[in-house]
């Protein structure tokens, strides 16, 4: 019964923004540590960020410093806000637990960085 739906992702020049976010249904969403992933073309699914249910932190060295994890409990929301954006962030991006459930995994939200 649980469900994880992305959105806010879209086609953005290089430099500019977005802010991602991720509903959560049908299960106690402040007792999990939450991430964002993506997943390229011919790549593998990756972690980027990741908050536990005290608010700590973590990022991938390749968004660090352009990306923000952060989370809403009372309203069952993570939020990913992406700035200076880059070609190479092109990707799906979805929500999950961390460490992912793979049940869990929703449709995502499509990322694209093109001038």
């Amino acid at each position: 019964q649980v469900q994880l739906v992305e959105s806010g992702g879209g086609l953005v020049q290089p430099g500019g923004s977005l802010r991602l976010s991720c509903a959560a249904s049908g299960t106690i969403f402040r007792l999990y540590a939450m991430g964002w992933y993506r997943q390229a073309p011919e790549k593998q699914r990756e972690l980027i960020a990741s908050i536990t249910s005290g608010g700590s932190t973590n990022y991938a060295d390749s968004v660090k410093g352009r990306f923000a994890i952060f989370r809403d409990n009372a309203k069952n929301t993570v939020y990913l806000q992406m700035n200076s954006l880059k070609p190479e962030d092109t990707a799906v991006y979805y929500c999950n637990t961390h460490p992912f459930r793979t049940t869990y995994w929703g449709q995502g939200t499509q990322v694209t960085v093109s001038s």
